[in-house]
């Protein structure tokens, strides 16, 4: 997305926060936050709807800093023994998105005395309630750990001036609704209301209008994108079998240009299988799903982010929140439940004026859901194109070098690791035939020391012969010895001997 020709300051933001986003090399407002900031650095009331990644946050953000008074700035101070209570509260629906907002308010008021607060599940409490304690300008947070600690009183909202509902519309896809509201009715009535949503389902316009005063209603969306879906996306889609995507999403990851990629699944177990089957075909992958702790949930991102790998497959709920630029292709391995999770997966990529690949792999039963949603968007795909992952069609569309194959090659790591195993093996192997009596040999293994299992006489067991070239009169004393039911057993011990010596 193309950024504008004014400047922050222009737009009525303070010095100090121009300042703070000069420093991170932020200059000019994104069209989102050039229209949002004259109306919200106002006061006013807004519904801003834009989808992930248009740079929403800093829309928001900017209003809500400069209506923060730092603990440093003048009116700031509170009584000797009081706790700064927090002026502002910023509700999202996911950990990840959490940490995101947080770290981008942490940058725009870089240069001023104000103290961001993260609080969500799946963090011990002692550390946010601390933090709490010793005083807070802005928190943001999920809505259950927000009820939570305001349930246990360790959170205050009577001095908070602006709330910010995020992502509104993922809220109520996970139920937190009822929880918003809860959260809204402990905010003083006298604040100033913003909430952002991709969509505007029905019961997101109802919150709307039940808590907030003459909204404004921002839209980022220009005529050329009804779809809500960004055209700096190319899309593709695909009618491809079930038993040829790995392959497929293989052989796409090598495509030229690629960099980051997300790769969606509906499901936890396809997630995990996916990313087993990519990391044994050669690719750096992690699996992000809602199974995982948060820690791994953080490890995961955090590797991704870093670089460390390259390739994250991830579930619906898992991926919401995810804020990074650089993703170059969105893969749907499973088709969307609807279009706005459509929307929602393919707006990972394109994002902040870049250029992105989305591949969606609709298998032959996803296809009446496959055309549902292409009928809501308006999009030209409506009969996806039968591929396979050799059809030359798949390997033009993305890029991908003929005659590639969906396994990198070995390196030498690699190499020396499956040796490595490969020698274990062995060592098992031979400790099996050690424990059969045989010599370590494979061929010695498969007779002599099955035939010694079998056939073996104490004595022989005991002087280690286990040569079947052996005298016979030990064979037919064991003959005599041997029975089965009552009945000597000595011939058939012979044909299997005869047989063990035949595999």
């Amino acid at each position: 997305m193309a950024e504008t020709d004014a400047d922050f300051a222009e737009l009525g933001v303070s010095g100090p926060i121009v300042a703070s986003l000069a420093a991170a090399g932020i200059t000019h407002p994104f069209p989102i936050q050039a229209m949002t900031l004259p109306v919200a650095l106002s006061g006013a009331d807004i519904i801003g709807q834009a989808k992930t990644g248009t740079g929403k946050t800093l829309g928001f953000g900017i209003p809500l800093l400069q209506r923060v008074t730092g603990k440093d700035e003048p009116g700031g101070e509170t009584a000797e023994g009081d706790t700064r209570l927090p002026q502002a509260l910023v509700v999202v629906p996911t950990r990840e998105l959490a940490k995101q907002v947080a770290q981008d308010l942490v940058t725009a008021s870089s240069q001023r005395s104000i103290d961001v607060v993260t609080i969500y599940g799946g963090k011990e409490f002692e550390p946010q309630i601390n933090a709490l304690k010793a005083g807070v300008d802005v928190v943001v947070g999920t809505p259950g750990r927000l009820l939570d600690l305001y349930g246990r009183k360790v959170l205050r909202l009577n001095k908070v001036r602006t709330v910010v509902l995020d992502e509104a519309d993922e809220m109520l896809d996970l139920g937190f609704l009822p929880d918003v509201e809860r959260i809204i009715a402990a905010v003083p009535a006298n604040r100033q209301t913003m909430l952002f949503s991709a969509t505007m389902p029905g019961a997101v316009i109802t919150l709307a209008r039940r808590y907030m005063n003459r909204p404004t209603h921002i839209r980022a969306h220009d005529n050329e994108d009804l779809s809500l879906t960004g055209k700096n996306t190319t899309q593709y889609v695909y009618r491809a079998h079930a038993m040829d995507k790995s392959e497929l999403v293989a052989r796409l990851l090598q495509a030229e240009g690629r960099g980051r990629t997300i790769i969606f699944t509906r499901t936890k177990r396809t997630a995990d299988k996916l990313a087993a089957e990519l990391s044994d075909r050669g690719f750096a992958v992690r699996a992000l799903h809602g199974d995982l702790g948060q820690a791994q949930r953080e490890k995961a991102l955090k590797s991704f982010r870093d670089g460390t790998v390259d390739v994250l497959v991830a579930t619906d709920v898992a991926a919401r929140g995810i804020d990074i630029d650089d993703v170059t292709h969105v893969v749907n391995f499973q088709s969307p439940e609807d279009e706005k999770t459509y929307v929602h997966r393919i707006g990972r990529t394109g994002r902040a004026g870049n250029s992105g690949v989305a591949v969606t792999l609709v298998d032959w039963d996803d296809m009446p859901r496959w055309r549902l949603i292409n009928k809501a968007l308006g999009l030209d795909h409506d009969e996806p194109a039968e591929t396979y992952s050799t059809s030359p069609h798949f390997f033009t569309d993305l890029g991908i070098p003929k005659g590639t194959k969906g396994r990198l090659p070995h390196k030498h790591g690699e190499s020396t690791d499956n040796t490595g195993e490969e020698k274990r093996s062995r060592g098992r192997g031979s400790s099996g035939g050690r424990r059969g009596g045989g010599s370590g040999s494979s061929d010695s293994r498969r007779g002599g020391s099955s035939e010694g299992r079998r056939g073996g006489s104490s004595d022989s067991r005991r002087s280690g012969d286990g040569d079947s070239d052996a005298p016979r009169k030990p064979r037919r004393n064991r003959e005599r010895r041997r029975t089965r039911g009552g009945k000597p057993v000595g011939r058939a011990s012979r044909s299997e001997a005869s047989d063990t010596n035949a595999e």
